[in-house]
């Protein structure tokens, strides 16, 4: 594979897993299901899914986890699962667009976090890029946020939601510099899962009882959005930076309108459009900032010592 080529993987790669993502929004939309049990089958299925590749990868790559590892993975699971219960909760308390429009603000975190934990230096155009991106985000809610108001439970929990994907990525970028992609996040996506089987013990909500149709929508949940498209976000941490990654997740709400419009024959508004094209373009300023630093730590993709 060509130098060039193998630059840009990470960025197709990445590309890959915000369209995957993007189905979340419209599976849950079809799923006639609580939130809650949603996300615990996408976790579910997708930890299992995954669980054969990894045990063979792990025993090709002679993986031997240290205690060191096993605790920042149980906290990079942990992570996840409180992400996924804090920002599907929020979904009961307040509108959908003040919940995206709060859960925008993780790049923010993951940019300090990154700048002052990770020592990796956070530059004022990747921080420009950034804001543009969450204002194009905020734009897309904004419509919906003066008709619907906000209750300030769900608004704290959107919040919380933001901080813990920030913890779950800033510690993906640490042990993907060493692990391989699989032996990571299958033991991180099962952490997650427990989270919140544990959460649906705690709230009493069944998991069974549901029509043929909605468990096909959960097994497509942990094949598209979960096993492509967090996996994918897991694999480019490699190799790029967590506040790049984090600020092109928001490239989401903008897939999701698209697929809205196609499948669910919901158009987008102009203010939609015009967030859209703020998203865009913040995530085409980021790019270009982090394309224009040195190699990231872990290594060109397109060589053979890329472990995932």
């Amino acid at each position: 594979m060509s130098k060039a080529r193998g630059r840009w993987m990470p960025y197709a790669v990445l590309a890959v897993g915000v369209f995957a993502a993007s189905w979340a929004a419209i599976l849950i939309r079809l799923a006639a299901a609580p939130p809650l049990v949603t996300g615990a089958y996408r976790l579910t299925l997708g930890s299992l899914l995954l669980t054969p590749a990894a045990l063979w990868e792990g025993k090709i790559h002679r993986v031997r986890l240290t205690l060191r590892d096993g605790q920042l993975i149980l906290a990079s699971g942990l992570f996840l699962g409180l992400h996924f219960a804090a920002w599907i909760s929020s979904l009961d308390y307040t509108s959908v667009a003040s919940s995206v429009a709060l859960v925008a603000m993780s790049p923010v975190f993951v940019g300090l976090a990154a700048h002052f934990a990770l020592g990796e230096r956070l530059r004022g155009s990747m921080l420009f890029g950034i804001a543009i991106a969450a204002m194009g985000s905020m734009i897309i809610s904004w419509g919906s946020v003066r008709a619907s108001g906000s209750v300030m439970r769900g608004d704290l929990l959107a919040l919380i939601g933001a901080v813990m994907v920030s913890g779950y990525l800033l510690i993906g970028r640490k042990l993907r510099q060493r692990l391989p992609l699989l032996s990571y996040v299958t033991p991180t996506y099962w952490t997650a899962a427990l989270v919140l089987l544990t959460a649906l013990a705690v709230s009493g909500e069944p998991l069974g009882g549901y029509s043929w149709r909605t468990y096909a929508l959960f097994l497509l949940l942990a094949l598209g959005p979960q096993v492509i498209g967090h996996t994918s976000f897991n694999w480019a941490l490699r190799y790029l930076s967590p506040t790049f990654v984090a600020a092109s997740v928001l490239g989401e709400p903008i897939g999701s309108t698209i697929l809205a419009g196609l499948v669910l024959r919901e158009r987008p508004t102009l203010v939609e459009l015009a967030g859209g094209a703020a998203i865009l373009l913040g995530i085409y300023i980021c790019s270009r900032v982090e394309a224009s630093q040195p190699s990231a730590k872990g290594g060109d993709p397109s060589g053979s010592s890329a472990a995932g």
